[in-house]
């Protein structure tokens, strides 16, 4: 009798953490997991003029086919929403 996997259900969670991210630093195989190093840019607002600083806000582990999966789903949404996904952003990007 053929064994069938039962549907893994989604549970939301509004407390979970949330990231803003204004560019990726580099990417590392971990094998069997593919790192990413995510950053956002920050001021130093207790000097004048505040030194902006490229800083690290999240470093991201994931399995080698969810990150497969990841850049196949966002290059199809980039594509969707507009935007050339082959092309990358130049300042402001905006849907072609």
């Amino acid at each position: 009798m053929p064994t069938t996997t039962p549907p893994v259900a989604f549970a939301d969670d509004p407390k979970a953490p949330e990231f803003f991210v204004s560019a990726h630093s580099g990417f590392v195989n971990l094998f069997p997991n593919i790192g990413i190093t995510f950053e956002s840019i920050h001021v130093d607002h207790e000097k004048t003029p505040g030194p902006v600083t490229r800083q690290v806000v999240l470093r991201l582990a994931l399995s080698i086919p969810a990150a497969q999966n990841l850049a196949l789903e966002l290059h199809n949404f980039l594509a969707a929403q507009g935007f050339d996904p082959t092309q990358a952003a130049k300042g402001n990007a905006v849907p072609q």
